[in-house]
């Protein structure tokens, strides 16, 4: 596939034309249905429900069966993890509310406190395209940094992002870190608050003053500990029980399986959204939102059914265009309003793999680049 740079004319032309049309689009198609919403949520937690328990009991007739309903179960997690991800931008149901809801019980589902991770996920699309604020869930690194890296670095930085390790990192992101952060934060406080109470300069203080003292990197105020707290408690009560009706290792064979699994897809499918050949990506100076819209984003050609299983996330430009339309709109919106989107960087399944090789972030030309690019532009003068 050859590298191609547009011209920033024709990308200054395409953004004025969406900035003009948008107001429309959004009136048009920001439109929630709490009809339909209801309709997608039961018809993904029942068979969430179902497989999971057909997957379990199936282990005790054919493993073979067991494979294919984990691996069907498995797109319904990446199902209940997009169902989340809407519910975080409000555009799912008409009103907060049910949407708060409906994406807690998602989040339990998945294993992901979702008013916490949508406040981190808000933050990715106030700066999509600003790879100087939002690194992606590679965290990639720049140019600069990659070249500053010795060469066991920069090897281990080039393997730790391989599409093999996609399963562990679904494991780390669904499974392992939101339970990890959660019982150190909260370690953490009580051995604050106990040193506290113990020591004769705060003795006095109430608990209220002394919480309001606490920091912590794992959340940013009580409302998201609230939510982390309360998600993990009911997710490990659940683990509890399902392992003691259907064993410990039948139980948590299928569920380690399936949302690791389930993980590393959704990350793979975030990254090439953002992570694609000549992507836009620019520093905090001339950032663009539109621009990052229309160059910065790419719309993923996938089969009709696996667009059922992602809820049509792979419209992804359209979703950076306005978080505001719902799932079920964003195919009608690309539809009448293709105009628009003729320069989104169209990216087939088949493709995924070479997308998934651009890992750094040229902060000189504000494009996404692969290893070997790199190698080419800076590697001779980095050694020379």
């Amino acid at each position: 596939m050859t590298a191609t740079t547009i011209p920033s004319g024709e990308a200054e032309s395409a953004t004025r034309e969406l900035k003009t049309e948008k107001n429309e689009l959004i009136s048009q198609y920001a439109v929630r249905n709490n009809f339909k919403a209801f309709g997608q949520c039961m018809t993904t937690i029942i068979p969430y429900f179902v497989l999971f328990y057909a997957a379990i009991e199936s282990i005790k007739v054919s493993y073979w069966l067991t494979a294919g309903l984990t691996l069907l179960l498995t797109f319904f997690i990446i199902r209940v993890f997009v169902m989340l991800h809407d519910c975080g931008h409000n555009c799912l149901y008409e009103k907060p509310r049910e949407n708060k809801i409906f994406g807690f019980i998602f989040g339990v589902l998945c294993g992901v406190p979702q008013y916490v991770w949508s406040k981190h996920h808000d933050y990715h699309h106030a700066t999509n395209g600003n790879w100087n604020k939002y690194r992606g869930p590679l965290a990639v690194l720049s140019v600069d940094q990659y070249g500053d890296l010795n060469e066991k670095g920069k090897k281990s930085y080039t393997n730790q992002r391989k599409l093999r390790l996609a399963p562990m990192a679904g494991f780390l992101y669904f499974i392992f870190n939101p339970r990890f952060t959660w019982m150190k934060g909260s370690l953490q406080l009580a051995a604050f608050y106990i040193k506290q109470k113990l020591s004769k300069a705060s003795s006095s203080k109430s608990s209220s003053e002394i919480l309001a003292e606490f920091k912590t990197n794992y959340w940013n105020d009580w409302q998201e500990y609230a939510h982390m707290s309360a998600n993990n408690i009911i997710l490990l009560s659940a683990w509890v029980l399902a392992a003691s009706y259907f064993g410990v290792i039948e139980f948590f064979t299928v569920y380690i399986i399936a949302v690791s699994l389930a993980g590393a897809i959704g990350i793979i499918l975030f990254t090439v959204q953002h992570n694609f050949e000549e992507s836009y990506a620019s520093g905090d100076e001339g950032w663009n939102y539109f621009t990052a819209a229309l160059d910065g984003t790419s719309f993923l050609q996938l089969p009709k059914l696996l667009n059922w299983f992602t809820a049509d996330i792979a419209f992804h430009h359209i979703h950076h265009m306005s978080a505001r339309i719902p799932n079920y709109n964003l195919v009608k919106c690309h539809d009448q309003y293709q105009h628009l989107f003729d320069r989104v960087k169209r990216i087939s399944l088949s493709e995924i793999p070479h997308a998934f090789k651009f890992i750094l972030w040229d902060n000189h030309t504000n494009k996404i680049i692969s290893i070997e690019q790199y190698e080419t532009t800076y590697g001779k003068a980095a050694t020379s």
